[in-house]
């Protein structure tokens, strides 16, 4: 294997990475990052992956390689943006809270003060912090429903308003895989006047600066990575029952990887599955939970200690395995992702493997994203090597 080779610069400067597999920045303590991404691109593990560690505003880490295609006949660049699936709903879940600072929500409210719709269905007691803790009872759409559906905004809402929750709400978290941006993203709308896609637009993506969006306008389509599937989901789903919270959740609208790459699914406002973006995007991003304050956008400490309020803890109803819900995001779990640090760190991360990571008492925000995708919903051995090697540097 051929490593990459870096410029002398003192400890506290950035190392200019030139070399065919990897391209950026890399300070020197986080050498065993670059090296994991150059080494999973020359094996064949990653086909594109970027890769960026903020620190109190400083981009220590900036990594980017491999190729955008599945043939490899166009290279992962610096502007390149992917389908980051539900990191996406880090991204809605700050839109949420951007709210909650402002005084426009309160997340121990019940969401029919917002939505007064929403009380349909015996839904009266269900509040903003259960939507946003994946344990309000409405993990997905009653079926049918298609992906089609999913695309109507207006049609997708109201029939979640409609609907009865399929667990006592606030009891146990039931992960709302696909409905999560369009539960908090109706919250978002109805106290601002915004669309979900909106907001971000102009609330947070362009005060910052940053390259993300919800879904991903006509004119970027040449820089996307398409998303490369892993085996499907009726593969791993076979053997489950098909009254089952899992099937229920995982089936309705029925998803294939492969919808990603298509007009339509771009074109459309999923806050909790489609944001296009970047690592470097997303750290800038995100570093507002871990700063407290980017650019011109600021968060109240109070704010952001509510994140860490834990609403549920144990087996998720719809993945089946141990979990620990926040308000808005996830807390470690050491039984199911053991290398997460059990420390006060938030993050989610989306299906085949991205993250992104805040450590409020580090100051550090950390992001990974990628176009082929790993088995699995959470996590994945890509972001495990990339992960436990940025938290060794950071000691």
């Amino acid at each position: 294997m051929t490593w990459l080779t870096i410029a002398f610069m003192t400890p506290s400067e950035p190392s200019a990475v030139s070399d065919a597999t990897v391209s950026g920045t890399c300070d020197p303590r986080f050498t065993a990052v670059r090296d994991a991404l150059a080494a999973n691109i020359q094996a064949d593990e990653e086909v594109g992956a970027a890769i960026a560690v903020d620190i109190d505003g400083e981009l220590v880490v900036d990594i980017w390689g491999g190729h955008r295609d599945i043939g490899r006949t166009q290279p992962w660049e610096r502007d390149t943006i992917v389908n980051v699936w539900s990191t996406t709903k880090e991204v809605t879940a700050l839109a949420v809270l951007m709210c909650v600072d402002r005084g426009l929500i309160d997340v121990d409210a019940p969401v029919a003060q917002y939505w007064p719709e929403f009380a349909a269905g015996g839904k009266e007691g269900i509040l903003v912090r259960h939507l946003m803790s994946h344990s309000s009872g409405v993990s997905a759409w009653e079926q049918p429903f298609t992906i089609d559906d999913m695309y109507d905004w207006t049609l997708s809402t109201e029939r979640l308003a409609s609907q009865t929750p399929w667990w006592e709400p606030g009891t146990a978290s039931g992960y709302h895989a696909l409905n999560f941006g369009h539960l908090n993203g109706e919250l978002v709308r109805r106290v601002t006047g915004k669309s979900l896609k909106e907001f971000v637009a102009a609330e947070i993506a362009g005060p910052l600066g940053v390259d993300l969006q919800i879904g991903a306008a006509e004119s970027d389509i040449d820089r996307i990575a398409p998303v490369i599937p892993p085996p499907s989901l009726e593969e791993m789903l076979a053997h489950i029952p098909p009254d089952s919270l899992m099937i229920r959740t995982l089936t309705s609208p029925p998803m294939d990887a492969e919808a990603a790459n298509t007009p339509a699914w771009r074109a459309a406002d999923i806050g909790g599955a489609n944001g296009h973006t970047n690592a470097r995007a997303l750290v800038r991003t995100l570093s507002l939970i871990s700063r407290g304050s980017v650019g011109p956008l600021s968060m109240s400490a109070g704010t952001i200690d509510r994140i860490f309020d834990e609403q549920t803890r144990g087996p998720d109803l719809v993945l089946a395995v141990p979990l620990r819900f926040g308000i808005g995001f996830g807390l470690p779990e050491p039984a199911t992702l053991p290398y997460l640090p059990d420390e006060r760190i938030c993050f989610w991360g989306g299906w085949g493997g991205s993250l992104t990571i805040m450590v409020p008492d580090k100051k550090t925000t950390i992001s990974y994203v990628m176009n082929k995708m790993a088995p699995g919903i959470i996590g994945s051995d890509r972001a495990e090597t990339y992960t436990s090697a940025i938290f060794a540097a950071l000691e």
